[in-house]
């Protein structure tokens, strides 16, 4: 079997492989003998493919561009050591965005999908799909117990995220206000963020939304809950090993490879489990909630009265 040593197209903008690329190549090397036919049709496929046709493709497009199925894509990959394809982006990503300037990417992105109304729906869900399947994956149960342990009793949860992430820590602090559950939103940077860390005492949760990049503020807002006694879940991707000792709780929400689809999807969904986890251990107190935020928007909706 013979790889070619760069996984992309001959050109001016090609250069040596990636650490994705290399480590996709090797594992192609390691496993052929034990590989089916198909199977290594996929396997010489993916080694050899432009790395960006890789990011842009679902399962069902590198099964016919390997003369194969979909499924055997599947079996493939896990062969290759990975969870699956959206496994294998998430490595090929980290490379394809450090050398690739953002307005290639883009350009990259549009000529994929073209202009064809169907194709961008299917690509679109597509992905979405992989994202949360692949990040039902990576979390263990055990984390998500530490996280709703870590939330249950605190007095109030501080959310907090920026750019992409404020989406998600925006909704995990209305949500549960709206069952019953002392939150703030916050997203402040450099200096201003100081302001909203003096409230954060003993007693109290954080939530951090951050996929990959080690923003200052993220570790001076983990210092400040650890001295005060406040507990820490952090969400992110790529930022669990950095943090881990030093948080209550992980739980991995997988960014987008390609950007078709939100930062903040992945955030969102984990948002919504802790939702519903801290809504199920204290019913009586969310359906009280509930109750009192409709009397008060029939208030509000209701016809005003002429004096």
């Amino acid at each position: 079997m013979k790889i070619p040593e760069s996984g992309q197209p001959a050109g001016p903008e090609s250069g040596p492989p990636g650490a994705g690329v290399t480590r996709l190549r090797a594992a192609v090397r390691d496993q052929w003998e034990e590989l089916s036919a198909s199977e290594r049709a996929v396997a010489q496929y993916l080694a050899s493919a432009p790395v960006e046709q890789l990011l842009f493709a679902g399962a069902q497009e590198l099964g016919a561009a390997s003369g194969t199925s979909n499924a055997t894509v599947v079996r493939a990959l896990q062969r290759l050591g990975y969870a699956g394809l959206p496994a294998l982006k998430r490595e090929l990503a980290a490379d394809f965005t450090a050398t690739v300037a953002p307005e290639v990417r883009l350009k990259q992105r549009i000529d994929h999908v073209g202009q064809d109304l169907d194709t961008i729906w299917r690509d679109v869900f597509a992905e979405a799909r992989d994202r949360v399947d692949h990040g039902s994956r990576l979390t263990e149960p055990a984390a998500l117990h530490r996280a709703v342990a870590a939330l249950a009793p605190a007095r109030e949860v501080f959310c907090y995220g920026v750019a992409a992430s404020e989406l998600a820590a925006r909704h995990l602090a209305l949500a549960l206000g709206r069952i019953g559950r002392r939150a703030r939103f916050v997203g402040e940077t450099g200096f201003a963020l100081a302001d909203a860390l003096l409230a954060v005492g003993q007693g109290d949760a954080v939530v951090i939304f951050q996929p990959g990049r080690e923003l200052p503020e993220l570790t001076v807002l983990v210092e400040r809950a650890r001295a005060v006694g406040a507990k820490v879940v952090l969400v992110t991707d790529e930022l669990g090993e950095t943090f881990a000792s030093r948080v209550e709780s992980v739980l991995t929400a997988p960014h987008t490879p390609t950007g078709i689809t939100a930062e903040s999807l992945t955030g969102l969904v984990v948002a919504d489990v802790l939702l519903l986890a801290l809504t199920a251990l204290d019913e009586t107190r969310a359906v009280e909630s509930s109750h009192q935020l409709t009397a008060l928007r029939e208030q509000l909706l209701a016809p005003r009265r002429k004096p």
